[in-house]
């Protein structure tokens, strides 16, 4: 079973994917975590590359950049562990490039989409979870929080696009999403996120509760 996560920067996924993985811990459940870009050898040299505040990068290196990450991920990380029968988080996969390039960046969201049908085959979430909040309190948890890196320091309108874009992905595949409210306080969010995930666990490790 394959799980991502998506949203916004400032949408709090990183904080529900920690508490869920503490249930997960808790249910002594197998599963195998990985964020993007990252999580291989040469998906961290990538992601220092992304990160890296004196590159300037061009919109269509930073794509193909993730497009590579991801790429290796799939083959190196990703697949072995579905095939084993292994449970997959992912914090961000091919929907982000989808949502911060293609529509973010404006590089057209259908050539992204082409893109990571190439990079990832036929390895694709299960059901992906999208914790929604509006831009402002998003850009304004940011800020907040003092995060100043590339895609973070980005204007209103470029996370407007963003959130549009992960809509219209949404309206296609209705039913590989659910959308939760990020608004909500954190425990509910999370309550909210282990009803979803939880008919996808081992009925043995949820009686244990």
């Amino acid at each position: 079973m394959f799980i991502c996560f998506e949203g916004i920067d400032g949408c709090g996924k990183t904080t529900q994917i920690k508490l869920l993985e503490q249930y997960l811990s808790q249910l002594d459940v197998r599963y195998v975590l990985i964020r993007e870009p990252g999580g291989t050898l040469a998906g961290e040299e990538i992601r220092s590359i992304l990160l890296h505040k004196e590159l300037k990068l061009s919109s269509e290196t930073e794509l193909m950049l993730f497009i590579a990450a991801r790429a290796q991920m799939v083959r190196e990380i990703i697949r072995p562990a579905l095939d084993k029968g292994e449970l997959v988080l992912a914090d961000r996969f091919m929907d982000s490039s989808v949502a911060y390039q293609g529509a973010g960046r404006m590089l057209g969201m259908e050539i992204v989409e082409r893109l990571n049908r190439f990079a990832v085959g036929e390895t694709r979430p299960d059901i992906t979870i999208y914790i929604d909040v509006p831009v402002l309190e998003a850009v304004s948890r940011m800020r907040k929080d003092r995060k100043n890196d590339k895609i973070e320091v980005e204007s209103l309108e470029f996370f407007e696009r963003v959130r549009n874009g992960y809509m219209k992905l949404i309206e296609k595949e209705k039913n590989r999403y659910s959308i939760v409210d990020g608004t909500e306080p954190v425990e509910a969010v999370q309550r909210k996120i282990r009803k979803i995930v939880a008919p996808f666990l081992p009925n043995d490790r949820l009686n244990r509760r």
